[in-house]
């Protein structure tokens, strides 16, 4: 196929078959991971990234290319997954930004765009690493500029791209020494080569239906995505404030519907906000050009909607009334029940509703009128209404296993995350538990390498204050929570947490999924691995050996602190052979052990010097 540009239709089916290739080949890029764990998932996190823009663009189809791209780009940035889909995000919101406006796009303004996209993923990284991702993307978009000087046939210009992206995907070997130990290629930059594989499918004329089928009926996501679930905690910060001091009540969450008239001048989001202003706050605006996400606490549901409605239709209208919940929150508190709903749920809420749902404009409108009459006659009612009292600090953290849930909760964590091995959480996961927590600052616990980046995008996107403290496991995360003390200073917090995390010793026990030699040691796929920090120290066919073996390298002085997070595989018999063993040779050692409940490690352990 000869193409010397492409609209945005076009360009969105190119995206597609693009996406399409990569999921077709994700099981493959997850075996590429450099460590022999079965919890290797570059290509999940990539597919479920890619996933997330495509739905997007099925739902928006547009002809111009800056805007598809726009499209595109929030979809990636909100559904990024771990370390790989954050890049790639990264990727696509530079290339967005370089094509904003443009109704079509040829072989020079792609590859400008390509590397607009390269200089804003590589800013994304504190520390960028050399045969990653990043170096295909970067040595492929910097030959696909000197090649679009020489030709402005987009099919030839990606088949060059491709050639330069898989080159350079075959020398990762040599630029990073892990991955020639083992014998593989960067998983993530074999993701990216797929990704670009498909967009040259497409230009050949070898894609599947392409973007208009595709846009008529939207196809099913490649990969089932369950749904990260955000906990309230016992003892939250929740629980650290007055129900009757929440002075703005209404949690409101809709879109505006602009039509083609009102799209004809922008959106006049600072004078709309000063008009939410008046009687809200917690106010979030995002203009997406046809339709505008509205969020805000409001003490007048009723105003909110009628002034939103001068600007358009409104659909997907929510409101949630956070005393009532809040009142709920201590009622099982007191209870010692767990409460598993957090402000941003507005399922089968008592006062929710959904233009969406079925219910007719009229019977809207009856609605939001009922509740504005109701809050006015609270605030009427209050001839000293108290100001919201806002917690110092709030914790969200990453966890699997319910056991873990649980012990993170007790140290004083406000928002679990269920993520992490085989399933990292998405930026918008982190997003929207930052939002729930009506605190001053937020600390966001990883708990997991890579979750980091899509931690740091989030709180990047946040409108509150968010600092990530860099834990790698729930072990590390757990040392942080000692180090917390919610009395002391944000700059001391910080400090001691950081310090916390450095001076532990995590070890991870689980089998290995292929053979492999790594860190001097050979590794029998189905043999338990014992890896201390991020390294392989141990390999055995017997559980209890490997477990031995891995904490004879964590218990160096031998009065250390010990503890055990026990996972599926670890039985009570495995355990107690564990613990008799301890006792026999590391006497003056303290342990504790919990039952973590986390998939594919049958044991963690966490080591901390006296």
């Amino acid at each position: 196929m000869n193409k010397r540009s492409l609209n945005g239709t076009e360009w969105s089916a190119m995206i597609l078959a693009g996406a399409e290739r990569l999921s077709a080949h994700a099981d493959r890029v997850n075996e590429l991971n450099v460590f022999p764990v079965p919890d290797g998932d570059t290509g999940t996190n990539m597919n479920m990234t890619m996933t997330a823009g495509a739905n997007e663009l099925r739902g928006k189809p547009s002809a111009e290319v800056g805007r598809a791209a726009e499209v595109l780009a929030k979809g990636l940035l909100m559904g990024a997954r771990g370390n790989s889909g954050v890049i790639l995000s990264q990727l696509f919101r530079g290339f967005s930004r370089a094509v904003s406006g443009q109704q079509e796009i040829g072989a020079s303004a792609f590859a400008a765009a390509l590397q607009q996209g390269v200089d804003t993923a590589y800013k994304s990284v504190v520390k960028p690493v050399e045969g990653t991702i990043l170096t295909v993307a970067r040595e492929a978009a910097k030959h696909g500029l000197a090649v679009s000087r020489r030709t402005a046939d987009l099919t030839e210009w990606m088949q060059e791209v491709v050639f330069k992206a898989s080159e350079t995907l075959a020398r990762t070997p040599d630029m990073l020494p892990v991955l020639k130990q083992v014998g593989v290629v960067d998983s993530g930059g074999q993701g990216l080569v797929y990704l670009y594989e498909g967009f040259l499918e497409y230009l050949e004329g070898r894609a599947g239906a392409g973007f208009a089928a595709a846009g008529a009926t939207a196809a099913a996501p490649a990969v089932s995505i369950a749904p990260a679930r955000h906990e309230a905690a016992p003892g939250s910060a929740q629980s650290r404030i007055r129900t009757e001091s929440i002075q703005f009540p209404y949690d409101m969450e809709f879109f505006i519907n602009r039509d083609a008239v009102a799209r004809r001048t922008p959106f006049p989001e600072a004078s709309f906000r000063k008009t939410l202003e008046k009687d809200g706050d917690s106010i979030i605006l995002i203009d997406d050009g046809d339709i505008v996400k509205v969020h805000v606490h409001s003490r007048r549901p009723g105003d909110v909607l009628n002034a939103a409605l001068l600007y358009g239709e409104l659909s997907s209208i929510h409101i949630l009334n956070m005393q009532d919940q809040h009142r709920e929150l201590l009622e099982s508190e007191d209870k010692g029940e767990r409460i598993a709903r957090l402000p941003t749920s507005y399922e089968n809420e008592s006062i929710g509703f959904e233009a969406a749902s079925g219910y007719p404009p009229e019977a809207i409108s009856k609605l939001a009128e009922a509740e504005a009459g109701q809050a006015a006659v609270a605030v009427q009612s209050a001839a000293h209404p108290l100001a919201f009292e806002m917690a110092p600090f709030g914790i969200v953290a990453v966890s699997t296993g319910k056991g873990n849930e649980q012990l993170l909760r007790s140290l004083g964590v406000d928002s679990v995350i269920s993520g992490g091995q085989s399933m990292n959480p998405s930026t918008e996961d982190l997003v929207q538990a930052i939002a729930s927590l009506a605190v001053e600052h937020i600390y966001i616990l990883p708990n997991n390498s890579n979750v980091q980046l899509a931690a740091k995008q989030a709180a990047e996107l946040s409108e509150k204050p968010v600092t990530v403290i860099p834990t790698t496991s729930v072990p590390q995360g757990m040392a942080a929570l000692l180090a917390f003390r919610e009395e002391d200073t944000l700059e001391a917090n910080t400090g001691r947490m950081l310090k916390a995390i450095e001076k532990v010793a995590t070890g991870q026990l689980t089998k290995a999924v292929r053979d492999t030699r790594m860190d001097g040691i050979d590794i029998q796929g189905g043999q338990y691995i014992g890896i201390l920090n991020k390294t392989i120290v141990a390999s055995d066919d017997s559980l209890i050996e490997a477990a031995r073996l891995l904490l004879a390298k964590m218990l160096t002085e031998g009065d250390e602190v010990l503890t055990i997070l026990t996972g599926e595989g670890a039985d009570s018999d495995y355990t107690e052979t564990l613990l008799a063993w301890i006792d026999q040779n590391y006497p003056d050692a303290e342990v504790e052990v919990h039952d973590g409940g986390q998939p594919l490690y049958p044991y963690w352990f966490m080591v901390e010097s006296v």
